[in-house]
């Protein structure tokens, strides 16, 4: 497969978005980002971007910003994923000649989820990547990755401690045992994992993959902040993933979507769960992707919250 170099990006502007654009560029890319031409204010990029205003709605419209273009990747927000508009993107790559699409997976891994409760959630998500799997058998110039990273990490501790880390008051909450280990990114390894599969088009052809900064547990994380503040934050509150899943189901039968928090720290933080990336699951070593330092990224985040 011929080397890949312009690459655009769909989604661009959101929490995920600018790592992605900011590790394309660091890497060598050749960047463009597609932006929605009803939208009435632009969204600030790097000034080596090129940004292009398309209609979602037109096959065409994305066919000819598409065209010229080797990759796309879709940074989409999980609500609109089971729009239209990734679906026409991918038609619109197509048409245009794109050789490798990457859809608006990341966070976990959907191909694990179908027929669950979260699953039903993630519908749009496992639509997609079934209709890449299609369209790929039958054309043999389109290719298509789909990629895994588990919980965005630094992102979810600067907002909410990973719900397990309360910073303010010093203390803790943890899901079943808190022993359970689970798949973690942070953005910006996220964006280099996209970088990494675009460099390494042969191997990453046709795949569902999984990349991680690292795995962690409740426990670890509990234990990694106790040690670096000098502080204790005794677990106060202990909920058992029975309970949580059986509120999330809940509003899952209500239409309440809302429902995915709950489903997710299932998933996760689950005794027995078993949704940690295993070595052998791991394609970090297949593109060339060194893991993180779990103890420097928690460090990081403590000093970004003035915790240390």
């Amino acid at each position: 497969m011929s080397a890949i170099k312009n690459v655009t990006v769909l989604g661009g502007s959101g929490n995920l978005g600018p790592a992605i654009i900011n590790e394309l560029l660091v890497a060598g890319f050749s960047v463009t980002a597609l932006t929605r031409a009803e939208n009435s204010a632009t969204p600030s990029f790097p000034d080596s971007v090129r940004v292009v205003p398309v209609d979602y709605s037109s096959v065409d419209s994305l066919k000819s910003a598409l065209t010229g273009q080797d990759a796309v990747v879709s940074v989409i927000a999980t609500a609109a994923v089971g729009s239209s508009a990734q679906r026409n993107a991918i038609d619109g790559a197509l048409a245009a000649g794109v050789k490798r699409f990457i859809p608006s997976e990341f966070g976990i891994n959907t191909r694990k989820v179908r027929g669950t409760p979260i699953g039903k959630i993630l519908g749009g998500k496992i639509a997609t990547v079934d209709y890449l799997e299609e369209l790929a058998a039958k054309n043999p110039g389109f290719t298509w990755t789909g990629l895994t990273t588990g919980l965005f990490f630094d992102w979810g501790l600067d907002r909410f401690g990973l719900g397990i880390v309360n910073l303010k008051d010093k203390t803790s909450t943890v899901v079943d045992s808190g022993n359970e280990k689970f798949q973690a990114s942070t953005l910006a390894q996220v964006g280099r994992a996209v970088a990494h599969i675009l460099q390494h088009p042969a191997e990453t052809a046709n795949k569902y993959i999984g990349t991680a900064s690292f795995n962690l547990s409740q426990n670890e994380l509990i234990a990694l902040v106790e040690e670096l503040t000098g502080q204790k934050f005794p677990v106060t509150t202990r909920i058992t993933s029975e309970e949580l899943r059986k509120k999330g189901e809940e509003k899952l039968e209500k239409g309440d979507f809302s429902a995915f928090l709950e489903l997710l720290t299932v998933h996760n933080n689950a005794d027995g769960a078993g949704n940690a990336l295993l070595e052998e699951q791991s394609a970090n070593g297949l593109i060339g992707l060194p893991y993180e330092d779990l103890r420097k990224e928690v460090e990081a985040w403590l000093k970004r919250a003035a915790a240390l």
